[in-house]
């Protein structure tokens, strides 16, 4: 049986994305780097339908996987303010890419959440 990892929180901020949060998970997902990723490519989600003519707003917290080269390995969900955010957010951050973090010069594979926010007055 395998220990659940140790998470470490380390904060950065990350432009218009807000706050990122790196951690470790195992041997080969590093918690404290020299160079955070930084977003390059991050197409925004579809806003629901239903709830944007409700007026809903709402925020979905997205842990992200992002490997060594700024793909997204591994996409879920931490958080969420309403349920129907969260499969927006998810088939958005599929198609986001990330110049990667790097520890040592070297490019590393690194855990992040990352809050997308849906606001109606953005619409």
């Amino acid at each position: 049986m395998r220990l659940l990892p140790r998470i470490f929180a380390v904060s950065l901020l990350c432009g218009a994305l807000g706050l990122l949060t790196a951690a470790h998970a195992d041997d080969t997902i590093y918690t404290k780097v020299d160079d955070n990723p930084v977003p390059i490519k991050t197409p925004p989600p579809k806003y629901p339908d239903s709830l944007k003519r409700d007026g809903i707003s709402g925020v979905v917290a997205v842990i992200l996987v992002i490997d060594e080269k700024g793909s997204i390995q591994e996409a879920s969900i931490s958080k969420s303010s309403h349920h129907d955010f969260e499969k927006p957010a998810l088939d958005a951050v599929k198609n986001w890419k990330f110049k990667p973090a790097k520890k040592d010069g070297n490019p590393v594979k690194v855990r992040v959440t990352v809050p997308l926010r849906f606001n109606v007055s953005d619409e």
